[in-house]
């Protein structure tokens, strides 16, 4: 947001000199002249440069060592902030700061620095690395996120000089990231002015006519909330309680989210004002409960008690609706003055109203959990778009709190679920988990959390996570570990699908694969620029090389590239082989079947059936087939289709169903359609489990006994 080559003024600023005597006021001498320093060292380093709307770029720096301050941060927080951009925008290093300011404060502004100088393919993988970059940082230090959100907010202040595109980006980017974050660590305040202004340049028109209707509303129920908060104070004053009563108009960007997820025109949102209480104690929130209530009736299903059960980022209130006068929905929230300072400044109260950070209160320790997790599911994450993922998933501002069988307390994001649970617990509980007891009942796994459970999970040392969770796992935690574990065992499964091609070619080639040196695997895997022997095999085995080339280049030293057509030899098939062989959804090939292998990149070997019209079409690249065949005794389940005409009649379903299962097979799915032109019949279509062909031809003859089945059809295209 800078501009340069224009005159610059060395003189220090106005904002500079209000900015320091607001610090005086709780910083030391010497350190406000610290900050001095920093001031003259970033301006003399930002010389010449402007901002897009015209001002002296050291403006911006000003402005988000200013917002920290209102925080009252310490001193190496606000240097940062006035140096954040210094080693990004000018050739300051890391090490001259460190110098002059010491190593926490280049640290801090090392962390904020974005990754301008390495290359991306995308200005997506740019933005999940300098994500990446900053929560790591930040894990280490939380201020880094501190300056970061003040840098965020300053830019989103200003955001009207910039091109309409670029707006729309940077809000985006601030709605789906910035806000979450600044909720998530408690930064009430800013959380809501980043949400509104996203919404601002996100949706304009929307943004500009609420406005101007909450500006209309607000003077026609001036008289009406006055009345409220007088009816309330007097109403608390008789109940003995000292309490200050204040009203607040709800932000624009909660008004507008509430009128979309209920549907609701702007004249129907009545409860656009809301109404805080601050007590002295907690049991005296309780009294200002009680107090109100009888002096208007509560919704049922809207109180929520935040002091029993806090928010995740440690945010505590009695939260209630009630049917104010004229039928007029008011919210009321009730805290304590030390709830109250935590709501509005969050894991910043640290510094705030703290003179040491020696004891780090439950506030912290949340936060600081919460941090580790990120940690975790960086280093379980391959790439930084994928932990970007992985981070939007849990920064939903939603959540729910469950309990542990022991009464433990976690909150876990919205439409969370059993195995979410697990995983929250411990990652071995997540990798071990089979089933859940949720409120003493036996429950799925995929059972979707609603607060107040209490969940039990069930464990078997032989389970593995499963691919199927991924389609119903609702944390970035859970989600990044089942990941890495199929990456993991895919991996391995391919490495040894990989060797047992290669020693099929090898022996076709008349070469025994125990002869190949160990210097001669060395010199091909670096000539294949794999990193290991075992990476080699694990490509061969997901059809990124073919066996046939790689076992030529092993038998003749020098071969090129370019090997036999055919490998020669036939591959048993056990079905035990894992991911690496997958067996093709267009024939579905059941043991008996005569079978095809197609070797597909990425995907490993894929099996089809001798006659599918999908093998047909690209048998013509012979060096990606091989001769596949069925090992002996089979004990795997798989999966086949069949179509079943039947007599519509009441039961039948019922009848086809026993019939299956006392031929000892298992439906994974049923699927019913009327014939068009054939009233009186009904095809059904089953998937169903069974061991091979003779156990389907067995199936079928158990079908064939009931009366009302026409015809009944294996479908395998």
């Amino acid at each position: 947001m800078r501009a340069r080559g224009l005159p610059d003024s060395s003189a220090t600023l106005p904002e500079a000199n209000f900015l320091f005597r607001e610090l005086s006021s709780y910083l030391k001498r010497e350190d406000v002249s610290e900050l001095e320093n920093a001031y003259l060292f970033s301006q003399s380093a930002h010389s010449g440069q402007f901002r897009k709307s015209g001002e002296p770029y050291i403006s911006h720096p000003l402005a988000v060592a200013s917002i920290l301050g209102k925080l009252r941060l310490d001193t190496q927080t606000l240097a940062a902030a006035l140096l954040h951009d210094v080693m990004e925008d000018t050739h300051v290093s890391k090490a001259e700061i460190s110098n002059r300011f010491g190593k926490s404060v280049a640290d801090l502004v090392d962390g904020v620095s974005k990754l301008d100088k390495i290359e991306f393919q995308t200005h997506a993988d740019a933005q999940a690395e300098n994500f990446r970059k900053m929560l790591l940082a930040m894990a280490r230090d939380v201020r880094v996120i501190l300056i970061k959100l003040a840098d965020r907010l300053h830019n989103m202040r200003t955001l009207e000089a910039m091109r309409p595109e670029k707006r729309r980006r940077i809000a985006r980017e601030t709605m789906e990231i910035y806000a979450p974050i600044a909720n998530r660590l408690g930064l009430n305040n800013i959380y809501h002015e980043l949400q509104d202004l996203s919404f601002r340049y996100l949706f304009p028109t929307r943004y500009r006519v609420l406005a101007n209707a909450t500006k209309a509303a607000r003077g026609n129920r001036r008289e009406m909330v006055t009345k409220i908060l007088d009816t309330i104070k007097q109403r608390l004053k008789v109940a003995g309680l000292d309490a200050e009563v204040t009203g607040r108009e709800k932000q624009l960007y909660s008004i507008y989210t509430k009128m979309v997820e209920k549907h609701l025109t702007f004249s129907e949102i009545l409860d656009i004002y809301g109404f805080r209480v601050i007590v002295k104690d907690v049991p005296s929130c309780y009294i200002a409960l009680g107090a109100l209530h009888s002096l208007y009736n509560p919704i049922p299903g809207k109180f929520k008690d935040y002091i029993a059960i806090p928010k995740g980022n440690g945010y505590q209130s009695l939260h209630n609706t009630l049917w104010g006068p004229y039928g007029t929905p008011i919210e009321v929230q009730i805290r304590t003055p030390e709830m109250h300072r935590i709501a509005e400044a969050g894991v910043a109260s640290h510094w705030l109203y703290k003179s040491t950070d020696a004891d780090l209160n439950d506030l912290h320790m949340k936060t600081h959990q919460w941090l580790q997790s990120l940690l975790e599911t960086l280093s379980d994450s391959t790439d930084s778009l994928e932990f970007l993922e992985h981070l939007k998933v849990d920064l939903f501002p939603g959540e729910v709190y469950v309990f542990t069988p022991q009464g433990k307390i976690l909150a876990l994001p919205k439409e969370s679920t059993a195995v979410d649970f697990a995983y929250a617990v411990h990652t071995d509980i997540g990798d071990c988990c089979v089933a859940a007891k949720i409120n003493g009942e036996n429950a799925p796994l995929r059972t979707m959390l609603r607060s107040g459970d209490r969940v039990e999970i069930v464990t078997a040392s032989h389970a593995k996570p499963n691919p199927a969770w991924l389609n119903y796992v609702g944390t970035g935690k859970a989600r990044s570990h089942i990941r890495r574990f199929l990456k993991t065992m895919q991996y391995e499964e391919s490495a040894k699908l990989g060797e047992r091609l290669l020693n099929q070619a090898l022996i076709s080639l008349k070469v025994d694969p125990e002869t190949i040196s160990a210097a001669q695997w060395e010199k091909l895997t670096r000539e294949s620029g794999a990193k290991s022997k075992t990476d080699l095999l694990a490509d061969m085995g997901l059809g990124k090389h073919l066996p046939a080339v790689i076992a030529r280049r092993l038998a003749v030293p020098g071969e090129s590239a370019s090997g036999p057509s055919g490998t020669g030899g036939v591959i048993t098939i056990l079905g035990t082989e894992g991911m690496a062989v997958q067996f093709a959804k267009c024939c579905r090939p059941i043991p008996g079947d005569s079978i095809v292998g197609f070797i597909k990149k990425d995907q490993g070997l894929v099996i089809h059936t001798h006659d599918c019209p999908a093998a047909l079409k690209n048998r013509g690249n012979s060096e990606n087939w091989l001769d596949v065949a069925w090992g002996k005794d089979i004990s795997k389940q798989f999966e086949v289709s069949i179509k079943v005409m039947v007599a519509d009649q009441r039961g039948v379903l019922a009848r086809v169903a026993a019939a299956i299962a006392e031929a000892g097979s298992n439906i994974d799915n049923v699927a019913m359609d009327e014939d068009e032109g054939k009233g009186t019949y009904t095809t059904m279509n089953f998937m169903l489990q069974v061991r091979n062909r003779h156990h389907l031809a067995q199936v079928m003859r158990s079908l064939r006994r009931i009366p009302e089945v026409a015809k009944i059809t294996r479908m395998k295209s």
